[in-house]
């Protein structure tokens, strides 16, 4: 039976970022937090290399780590925001411990700290090469605990309004439509992987957040600008790629190309621990001089039981695919990976319409520039939904305007969307936005997006997860492509 349900705040996903966000709520604000999928499907649980944490204080500081993610970004970052990352990082390193976080840690017990690209210190965290879940799963087990957090699984956001007082969403749960409003709402849905025919994202990462604030009015920023890890296995018949972590060039790992030859040491003196955008750029010129796509990541000269211990699950992940990480080169490819722009918000993570929040990846706060600095990504999700959870205690307290829900009507289409529809936007961006921008095939593309997008918005399609993911994916490559035209 469909219901209609206030709730104090929506959370609409489910990574670090959202989970963040519940556990900073005051416990009594009746919170609705939406999963797209099961609870542990999102990004967040499949970032491998670690968090980036101003911890050993002796030997880095906050102004190293501020100067380290600016050079990264190319000086596009906001510094304020970048400033508050570093600053809160030591805390949010320290609430994880708390919460029973298992970072790895030396002989000695102290914290291991490792090396990644563009650091000029060892500052990261990190549970062996799966740290994206440890923190997941244990922000998970705490948000369980909150009895004022109603958690809805397999729940899609299909359809979000602003009403007078504050927004109300169409949510499809195994076909059954329920419809649901709050003063505030917290986007938390995560990257555009999905637009890419190859991607390290998840299958739920198709900008739905973000193409429904843009269909609000809130103010999107920097889209196109898109992070293409160079190290993805390469495996053209798979569409979600095995990321391959920065962190195994942190720990000494080669890139090479057709050749077995190193080649980095041609485009920038960091080499290998290089910032990803450069690693890529080097790979795409590195191809052209040879004419072979053929590159490959050697660690092999390490000793094998360290790579087994420090990286168990890519080197059993590689071993399915009969590649061993102890004694060979494995090949790789850049492949899209993460999205630096979003939902324009402020320090409080809070949109151009009040009420709207966006945090972690379909955010745009300013932390990451043109090109995010390894491991940045966790620690923004945490700090950021952190601080939009504060700010929306502070506004809880103030009277609200009564909330006068949207009118949403019965789904009485049948049509499903024409086959292929996404694999054709796919198909675009791949060409047209990959590592280095093609203009002419994105103005050919941008005019075929339009009319997709155009068609799925006006078109008599029956609602469903395909029809919803579709019209973000069109609505978010429409937004690219137009920023880089």
């Amino acid at each position: 039976m469909t219901f209609v349900k206030l709730y104090d705040v929506i959370i609409v996903g489910s990574g670090v970022a959202g989970l963040s966000t519940a556990l900073h709520l005051n416990k009594d604000l009746n919170v609705l937090l939406l999963c797209k999928r099961e609870m542990t499907l999102c990004n967040s649980s499949l970032a491998q290399g670690g968090m980036v944490a101003v911890y050993d204080t002796e030997h880095d500081s906050c102004e190293e780590h501020i100067k380290d993610t600016m050079i990264a970004g190319r000086y596009e970052n906001n510094l304020e925001a970048v400033t508050i990352l570093s600053k809160e990082s030591k805390m949010v390193a320290d609430e994880l411990l708390d919460l029973g976080v298992d970072f790895d840690r030396t002989s000695d017990g102290k914290i291991d700290l490792t090396l990644e690209g563009g650091h000029s210190k060892h500052r990261i965290l990190h549970y062996k090469d799966s740290t994206g879940k440890e923190i997941v799963d244990k922000l998970i087990i705490a948000v369980k605990r909150r009895k004022n957090v109603t958690v809805m699984e397999y729940a899609q956001m299909c359809n979000l309004k602003k009403v007078p007082g504050g927004f109300s969403l169409d949510i499809l749960q195994h076909e059954q439509h329920h419809y649901v409003s709050t003063p505030f709402c917290v986007l938390a849905t995560g990257g555009i992987g999905r637009i890419y025919q190859y991607t390290t994202n998840s299958a739920i990462a198709t900008g739905d957040g973000i193409a429904m604030a843009y269909q609000l009015g809130a103010k999107i920023q920097h889209l196109s600008y898109i992070q293409f890890h160079p190290t993805a296995f390469y495996n053209a018949q798979q569409r979600e790629c095995f990321l391959i972590s920065e962190a195994v060039r942190g720990n000494g790992a080669y890139l090479r190309n057709c050749h077995m030859e190193r080649f980095m040491h041609k485009y920038d003196e960091r080499l290998e621990l290089a910032p990803r955008d450069v690693v890529s750029q080097a790979i795409m010129k590195e191809q052209e001089a040879t004419g072979s796509k053929h590159f490959y990541l050697d660690i092999s000269h390490k000793e094998p039981e360290f790579i087994k211990t420090r990286f168990p699950m890519i080197y059993h992940n590689l071993l399915q695919s009969e590649y061993d990480l102890t004694r060979e080169p494995v090949p790789i490819y850049p492949c899209q990976h993460y999205l630096m722009g979003g939902i324009q918000v402020n320090l409080n993570s809070e949109s151009t319409i009040p009420g709207l929040f966006a945090v972690g990846e379909c955010s745009h706060t300013g932390v990451h520039g043109r090109n995010r600095l390894a491991s940045n990504s966790l620690l923004e999700g945490i700090v950021f939904g952190r601080r939009s959870a504060l700010h929306i205690n502070q506004l809880s307290k103030q009277t609200q305007e009564k909330i006068q829900p949207y009118p949403f009507q019965p789904d009485v289409y049948t049509a499903d969307i024409p086959k292929g529809t996404r694999t054709e936007i796919r198909s675009i961006m791949q060409k047209a936005h990959f590592v280095l921008p093609n203009r002419k095939l994105a103005e050919e593309g941008f005019i075929r997006i339009n009319d997709i997008k155009f068609m799925l918005e006006h078109g008599q399609f029956k609602v469903t997860p395909d029809y919803i993911e579709a019209k973000s994916l069109a609505t978010c490559a429409y937004i690219i492509l137009k920023e880089i035209m």
